[in-house]
């Protein structure tokens, strides 16, 4: 499946909640949620009641839109997660949390994910003293991850990274703002896992 590459502000609209794509904007009155909370199209507001189905392939959306994932590697996580000890949902959403990606847009390196993933190819980041350009990898507790040393004077990253500093950063992770690092410091626990999203449709979906 293809990068999309349209107006997010729509994928929050067809989903009916806040994905969070556009950073800062999101927490704003400028949110097209905010501003225009009715579905895309021209008779968006018009459809019916969902299957449960599409109950199910909504939830899957959501959540696969939610951390800027495409359908492959959606699916090949979620595979992962089926074979690991434990519910399927919790380890599905801590794979997902744990991805570099993610890990640096929580610990507030990207204003999105997106945005983030972009600094990860970019090569902007070393984890455990090594640059890693793979969005997609999965850390582990005691994994330490930082700006990398040519990356410092970075305007975007140092400004970010200010900012960061003054908002909270989830239980599971450190954040110094001095050094421009973090790590991870557990595996987090569903109640630390903010997603607007019930993961057992999810599961469902799939085990269909």
């Amino acid at each position: 499946m293809s990068r999309y590459t349209g107006p997010v502000c729509r994928l929050c609209r067809a989903e009916g909640t806040k994905l969070f794509l556009k950073g800062d904007r999101c927490y704003t009155e400028k949110c097209a949620l905010t501003k225009r909370n009715s579905k895309p199209g021209q008779h968006g507001t018009r459809r019916g009641k969902l299957s449960e189905y599409g109950l199910r392939l909504r939830e899957k959306q959501k959540l696969r839109r939610f951390y800027c994932v495409n359908e492959t590697q959606f699916s090949t996580v979620y595979e992962r997660a089926s074979k690991m000890p434990g519910q399927t949902g919790h380890n599905f959403l801590q794979l997902l949390e744990r991805r570099l990606d993610n890990i640096v847009y929580r610990l507030g390196f990207g204003v999105s994910r997106s945005q983030a993933r972009q600094l990860v190819c970019h090569g902007h980041f070393t984890v455990n003293g090594r640059r890693l350009d793979i969005p997609s990898a999965v850390l582990k507790p005691g994994d330490m991850i930082a700006v990398a040393e040519s990356s410092r004077d970075l305007d975007l990253l140092k400004n970010n990274s200010e900012a960061a500093a003054a908002r909270s950063i989830p239980a599971w992770l450190s954040f110094d703002a001095g050094t421009m690092s973090g790590s991870v410091v557990t595996v987090p626990i569903r109640e630390q896992i903010e997603v607007p999203v019930n993961e057992q449709l999810v599961v469902e979906f799939y085990a269909r």
